[in-house]
């Protein structure tokens, strides 16, 4: 009996989802792929992207790569998901398999803070990145804000990241003494998930470059040059560094399959959905902590997720190998500039609250993260 996977998205999650299930299922089976873009951007290298140490050919691959790998790929929008019949609309054609994947991601949605794509730069994009790049060339010295647009979004330390790398970008541009660089975050700490200790110390590292930081600060609207605040509080900018809000994408909520979180609720342990033999994982789920906040969208839990999904599915339709559950650990890097990193790792499943901590910052990490990069996409491509 030859068996469909269907695996919609091409990010972190469903690639290592793809590649996992090609390795444990017999040849006969088939392990597809759809996305609509045809490149993979690895996304941490944006920030590095932006203060230009590097350019896009270095982090992004073409997804046709996979096809070498024995990988249906689909290149094309998903129009509509049917989860009870394990089938997809793309390109004006339905793609029916035995059992579904999801792991299309969070949207992008600035639309939601009236006047903030126009006013400023996202970080989270390509485009994003290009844009900074070319407005810090042309920077001579002013404010520069970096803001966080709602309080949960994925790689929660990335802002935190940009302002210290921007401050390391004025630094060797000669331009810091005549450039004052805030954060202005509608959360109420840095990566409140990992608690006061871990950020307690980012708040100390800001403060030592001089970085302002202003919590649970929730901007409203956004013009040129001006944002305004929940608060009332008007601040004014000649340089905008934001996070968007992120959404579930519009086709997974008219399946049917998000909650009143308005995204996908999975066991945590094996990423099952409410639909038999539909999977989910990554930033298009939302897992709720003893703490009362959700598990951090990032792209370590979506590869871990991604590995337990294709390593009991493979067992389920082979009968081998062992089963595996998602265990809540995780870790990240936290670029500070000047060729220093540190990394935050630990358990996020612990209860009541998640036990996380904060090594470095040195140059060791700063080593880590760019190995780390260079394995992903010599490993996957």
């Amino acid at each position: 009996m030859v068996r469909t996977a269907l695996i919609l998205g091409a990010g972190i999650g469903g690639i290592v989802a793809a590649e996992t299930l090609r390795k444990l299922l017999p040849a006969e089976d088939r392990v597809v792929v759809v996305e609509r873009q045809r490149d993979h951007i690895f996304a941490p290298s944006l920030l590095w992207h932006m203060t230009g140490d590097n350019d896009s050919a270095a982090f992004t691959r073409p997804l046709a790569a996979l096809s070498a790998k024995g990988i249906g790929l689909v290149t094309g929008e998903i129009t509509g998901i049917d989860p009870a019949a394990l089938s997809v609309e793309v390109g004006g054609k339905t793609l029916t398999g035995d059992a579904m994947i999801v792991a299309l991601g969070a949207d992008y949605a600035p639309d939601a803070i009236p006047g903030l794509a126009e006013a400023g730069h996202n970080l989270y994009t390509l485009a994003g990145a290009q844009g900074i790049r070319a407005a810090l060339d042309r920077f001579a010295g002013g404010r520069i804000v970096v803001l966080t647009a709602a309080p949960v979004y994925k790689c929660p330390a990335a802002p935190y990241e940009a302002a210290m790398l921007v401050d390391a970008y004025c630094k060797k541009r000669k331009s810091r003494n005549s450039t004052e660089v805030a954060i202005h975050a509608a959360e109420p700490m840095p990566m409140p998930v990992t608690g006061p200790l871990v950020g307690g110390q980012i708040k100390m590292m800001l403060e030592k470059k001089g970085i302002a930081y202003f919590p649970g600060h929730q901007v409203t609207k956004a013009e040129a040059g001006q944002l305004h605040f929940a608060d009332g509080a008007t601040i004014a900018f000649d340089l905008l560094l934001y996070v968007p809000p992120h959404r579930a994408p519009a086709v997974v909520k008219q399946a049917g399959l998000c909650t009143e979180s308005g995204w996908i609720a999975v066991n945590r342990e094996t990423m099952e959905t409410r639909f038999p033999n539909v999977y989910a994982l990554g930033d298009v789920t939302s897992i709720p902590l003893k703490m009362g906040r959700p598990l951090p969208k990032a792209g370590v839990f979506a590869n871990g997720q991604a590995q337990v999904v294709a390593k009991n599915l493979a067992r389920a339709w082979t009968g081998h190998g062992e089963g595996a559950r998602f265990d809540g650990h995780g870790m990240c890097f936290l670029e500070i500039g000047g060729g220093m990193a540190g990394v935050g790792s630990g358990n996020f499943y612990a209860e009541p609250t998640p036990d996380v901590r904060m090594r470095g910052p040195n140059p060791l990490w700063h080593m880590g993260k760019i190995l780390y990069e260079k394995y992903w996409l010599y490993s996957r491509f």
